[in-house]
């Protein structure tokens, strides 16, 4: 492939180099404004930016004119068609005034670039600066301690504090950052190394779509930075006049946050920013709101953001019914048991396996090494004999053989085990002898999910009443549910015994189960392995089992920044996922060229056949590193290795620090002393993202940092991430990874050419390779893994861009509900709909009567066409007459309203001495009410105008937002169940988005159908003005939980537990029984019975007492 590379470089030539020349000469347009620049005064070049501002205001002018003029035509204008053209022309004219302002932004770069450069400047070579105050200094010095008011004066200090770390401003732009600058700018990912300065590269474009107004965000991956660079840089932008804040130095939903929001550049992490997005689109008052109209976004680590992140959708939840009720811990003893079972079948088989094979009988032999491999394949001894001479080739020889024409014969080999793990896909399939050990004390049908076709089938053979035939047909749906949630429950207990480890996956803290990211290590608060695993998770550790929850919002994050008019992105790992993220976000990578040459030597893998031979080099070597008075950081890939590496260092003597997931509050301090001569740290992943590590001059001459890579991650991204941490700015280092056949890589996914060549050269124990050849091996294998990973991200987004096209509409909807502007032309469009659908409906019937009642029972209006007109007019002609009829009604129905509700009002407002500001007035249509909070002495204005259009939008937001609540359960239930699909040789992806349609329509169309029926049938049940109350100013208090769920789209067929769900309409949790009972005496006695079987027994209550304390049996 290289040799090919460099074929087409020949003839192509380098794209790294191209996109870098082609910004040459902008850069060398910023040096000719340097020299004009430094002549002005700090005074002058602060004008600059009011400069900048005005010629982006003078080209905007006309379209910003036009925009203003038709806002005020839309207020003016009553006809609601006319209304929804002149939204339509705004909507034109706002996109058309966005290119001027790029365009005039990509004319003042360079002097735009010029001027923050000269800022940088002034504030490294003094030590304060002294300009005119302006109100906004005066403003800033109040909080800021490096702003000091003097006279008529503002002294700017070059010393501040940085999130707790004072600092004194010492850097000043170079060439390679202007041209990240520009990429920047350009919507593109800069792509470059570790210590080139990535934070100091956006200020470029921040300060330059700041001159908009529109508000410019810096995506961070953790909070850390995002308060860090949000004060180490804002100095530069407010010496400017503009201001900087961080979301996440505030409460959500709060004002000082929608402050932030409303400055010219916002800081935050990646999470909050998504969060507040959803939060936003539950608020019920526009001022509840946070966010702007998302314009410009710079993501920094942007690879760990949008690839490795995106997976995990930002979800708020609340509680459902009885959701704390699971069957996990019923289940639990019972899956441990089965669980040893399984683990005394592989030991037993991989021993007559080595017994086998040593005879020389390889097919019998590697028959049962495939049982032993198929029952558990993260045996630590099955892993260790697989990297012995030729039995890694004999495994998957036999393991092809097998799964032959569609697994044929791989049921032969499953018939002995009581469970099937797949580790590549990262599934647990429960056999027949597994069903039937689990269902030993029980109906040997409870564990077995019924043939609902074929029970359908003999019920409705069986010539039954209706009523019957429907009341069996019921127990069946809720039988096959019940059943199904249950086997359900019983693989991810599987899963979390046989798959997930702890300190590996996730750590124990704090009696919680938290998830380890395996891209940075760290510990990802506030997320959950979605699907019930988690609490299964749980179950196993013996930690609380949290309640189930249900979602009342959603959004990847995938979908969240492609809102963005412009996004960007830097990172110095982003090139391996190029295709990825040009494919799904349309962002092209361009490599920047280091300031100063690297100099680190990157050294060929190390590969040894076994851990322990791989460790105890690892060892070696890092006593002979640290004893030559050179730094040491040794990358792990789980807290695990880490503390396994660090028991062998203490037991050679060797001071060393650990930064693991468990270990993540001392960070700061561990990074602080990483580059210290002789200094040992190990870290798991962590060291990779914004850890920046300074070596002294002693250091430097030593040799520099050495990175020891103890494994090979799954993405190339993490070990480049790694090896960055040495050779910062041209200082001296290296990095040797090392790597043995029983790693989870090499294991999975690693080529059969490594173990060949190893067998071939016939290596003795503690032997090792080392080549080129090797090591290119080793990243196909890599390259293989992160191909699978983005095939699942893919899939994923393309599921979510069925959600996302629809939350879309929604969310526009409830926008508009809780601005007002076009909310008329939304409900207009709301009659029209159901209009169209009551006329499709009985049109094609002939169903005049019909027609006529469903107008009555959603409209109160009697049929404007006769019989005779409705049979002879075509269906567009009656429903535009149908539509024209109720248009009217309601037109006549609101000004009713408004008068019947104007004397109420004016009796409240002239009585109330001021007291009031905001009122609740109760609205109802005879079934339902609703309360209406409105603004008193607008209402009094507008002679209760005002009050009709807070009563449509209350409606239209209640209506709305629980309807969206359903949906979203729906369509999580269904997203699992069209997996069965597979079955059919069907696509399980176009099915969802049949049925996703289906279901989105007919909510869409009930929304409608609810909304307009309260609409016309909503009235004040009262005059009274005593009835009328003052509104608390009070923020709804919801019980609501943010998380990140750990998720995956399997085309497999443990979905079916959805399919009885859908059938019957809910979802179905099986729970122990606990029934209130009269105090009972210890030796009265009772009768119990378990809750699993159904067995009873009857004993004195003294004995019963345990045995129903255990929660397995309860009293009848």
């Amino acid at each position: 492939m290289s040799f090919l590379n460099s074929i087409l470089k020949a003839f192509v030539g380098d794209k790294s180099e191209k996109d870098v020349k082609a910004i040459q000469p902008l850069v060398a347009k910023v040096h000719t404004f340097e020299k004009a620049l430094a002549a002005l005064s700090h005074d002058e070049l602060r004008a600059k930016t009011a400069e900048f501002k005005e010629k982006i205001k003078i080209a905007r002018a006309e379209k910003d004119a036009k925009i203003e003029s038709l806002k005020t035509d839309a207020d003016n204008t009553a006809d609601i068609d006319a209304r929804e053209d002149i939204y339509a022309a705004i909507d034109v004219l706002e996109a058309e005034a966005y290119e001027i302002t790029e365009k005039v932004l990509n004319e003042i770069l360079p002097e735009a670039f010029a001027v923050i450069k000269e800022t940088a400047k002034r504030f490294k070579d003094n030590s304060t600066l002294t300009v005119k105050a302006s109100s906004k200094d005066i403003e800033l010095s109040a909080t800021k301690a490096y702003i000091n008011i003097e006279g008529e004066n503002t002294i700017w200090s070059n010393s501040w504090d940085a999130a707790g770390k004072a600092i004194t401003w010492d850097m000043i732009h170079y060439d390679v950052q202007l041209i990240g600058g520009v990429v920047l700018h350009q919507g593109k990912i800069a792509e470059m190394q570790t210590g080139e300065g990535k934070t100091l590269v956006a200020t470029l474009p921040l300060y330059l779509n700041a001159l908009t107004g529109n508000g410019v965000h810096l995506v961070t991956v953790n909070d850390y930075l995002a308060r860090r660079d949000s004060t180490w840089k804002a100095p530069l932008f407010e010496f400017h006049g503009m201001t900087v804040d961080c979301i996440d130095n505030h409460q959500p939903n709060s004002p000082a946050r929608r402050k932030a929001y409303n400055a010219d550049i916002t800081y935050g992490t990646n999470n909050e920013f998504g969060f507040d997005y959803l939060r936003d689109n539950m608020a019920h008052a526009p001022e509840d709101l946070v966010q702007r109209k998302h314009n410009y976004a710079i993501v920094d680590e942007v690879d760990s953001v949008l690839v490795d992140d995106a997976r995990t959708p930002l979800i708020i939840s609340g509680p459902v019914p009885q959701g704390d009720r699971q069957e996990f811990s019923e289940l639990k003893p019972k899956v441990e048991n089965l669980v040893s079972l399984q683990k005394q079948l592989a030991t037993g088989f991989l021993t007559e396996a080595k017994k086998l094979i040593k005879e020389g009988n390889t097919k019998d032999g590697g028959f049962q090494l495939l049982r032993s491999y198929r029952a558990l394949p993260k045996s630590k001894a099955l892993i260790k004999f697989l990297s012995e001479e030729g039995i890694k080739q004999l495994l998957q020889k036999t393991e092809n053989q097998y799964m032959a024409d569609n697994n044929r014969e791989m049921p032969k080999v499953d018939e002995a085990l009581y469970f099937v793990i797949e580790e590549k896909n990262n599934q647990v399939e429960l056999t027949d002898n597994g069903v039937q050990f689990l269902s030993q004390d029980t109906d040997s049908s409870f564990f077995v999910l019924p043939d609902i076709g074929t029970e359908i089938h003999k019920i409705e053979k069986a010539n039954l009443e209706k009523e019957e035939e429907a009341e069996r047909k019921d127990e069946l749906f809720k039988d096959f549910s019940i059943k199904s949630e249950r086997i359900h429950t019983l693989t991810q207990l599987l899963k979390a015994y046989s798959l997930f480890e702890k300190d590996t996956e996730y750590v124990v803290m704090d009696n919680k189960v938290m998830i380890v990211d395996e891209q940075t290590g760290r510990i990802m608060d506030g997320r959950r392995y979605s699907d019930g695993l988690h609490q299964a998770i749980e179950a196993k550790e013996n930690v609380k089992i949290e309640a189930a929850t249900q979602t009342f919002a959603t959004v990847t994050l995938q979908n969240y920044f492609r809102m963005y008019s412009k996004l960007a992105g830097m990172t110095g790992t982003a090139v391996t996922e190029a295709g990825e993220l040009w494919e799904i976000y349309k962002l092209d990578v361009v490599e920047i060229p280091t300031n100063k040459p690297i100099a680190r030597n990157d050294k060929e893998d190390l590969i040894y056949r076994t851990v322990r031979e791989k460790f105890n080099a690892v060892i070696e070597d890092v006593v002979k590193l640290s004893n030559s008075g050179r730094p040491v950081l040794i990358g792990t890939t789980s807290v695990e290795i880490s503390e396994l590496l660090s028991r062998m260092l203490k037991m050679r003597g060797i001071q060393h620090n650990v930064l693991n997931a468990k270990m993540h509050k001392n960070e700061a301090e561990i990074v602080a002393e990483a580059g210290n001569p002789g200094v040992v740290t190990i870290a798991t992943n962590m060291a990779g993202r914004g850890t920046d590590i300074k070596l002294s001059a002693e250091v430097k001459k030593a040799g520099g940092l050495a990175i020891v890579g103890t494994e090979r991650h799954d993405s190339r991204r993490v070990d480049r991430q790694l090896r960055g941490r040495a050779g910062r700015q041209g200082d001296v280092g290296s990095s040797q990874f090392y790597v043995s056949l029983e790693d989870n890589l090499m294991r999975l996914f690693g080529s059969e050419k490594v173990a060949k060549v190893m067998d071939r050269m016939g290596l003795q124990e503690g032997e090792v390779i080392q080549h080129s050849m090797m090591t290119k091996s080793i990243e196909r294998a890599q390259k293989k893994v992160e191909e699978n990973a983005f095939g699942v991200r893919k899939r994923l987004l393309e599921y979510d861009d069925v959600m996302n096209a629809q939350r879309e509409v929604v969310y526009k909807r409830r926008r508009h509900a809780l601005h007002g502007e076009r909310l008329k032309v939304d409900i207009a469009n709301m009659m029209y709909d159901t209009c169209e659908l009551i006329v499709q409906e009985n049109k094609g019937a002939g169903d005049f009567k019909n027609y006529e009642f469903e107008l009555i029972r959603y409209f109160s209006v009697t049929a404007p066409i006769t019989e005779s007109e409705f049979n002879k007019l075509s269906e567009m002609e009656v429903t535009g007459k149908t539509y024209k009829a109720v248009l009217a009604h309601y037109e006549e129905k609101v000004i009713r309203n408004a008068e019947e509700a104007f004397p109420v009002i004016k009796n409240v407002y002239e009585n109330n001495n001021g007291k009031y500001e905001r009122i609740v007035v109760p609205f109802t249509d005879g079934i339902k009410s609703l309360n209406v909070v409105t603004n008193l002495e607008k209402a009094y204005a507008t002679q209760g105008k005002s009050l009709v259009g807070d009563f449509e939008k209350n409606i239209t937001l209640a209506i709305v937002d629980e309807a969206w609540k359903k949906h979203l359960r729906k369509m999580d239930e269904m997203k699992t169940s069209v997996q069965l699909a597979v079955h059919e040789q069907k696509d399980p992806l176009l099915i969802y988005k049949f049925e996703a349609f289906k279901l989105f329509k007919k909510m869409i169309d009930d929304v409608n159908k609810e909304v307009i029926s309260f609409l016309f049938k909503g009235d004040l049940p009262s005059q009274n003005p005593n009835e009328i109350q003052e509104a608390k100013q009070e923020r709804q208090k919801e019980n609501y939980t943010e998380s990140k769920e750990s998720t995956e789209i399997n085309d497999s067929a443990d979905a079916n537990r959805q399919a009885g769900q859908n059938a019957s309409q809910q979802r179905q949790v099986t729970e122990t029984i606990v029934r209130d009972t009269p105090k009972i005496n210890r030796n009265d006695t009772v009768t119990i019975k378990h809750v699993m079987s159904g067995k009873t027994e009857t004993m004195k209550f003294k004995k019963a007492e345990s045995m129903l304390t255990s929660g397995e049996w309860v009293l009848v």
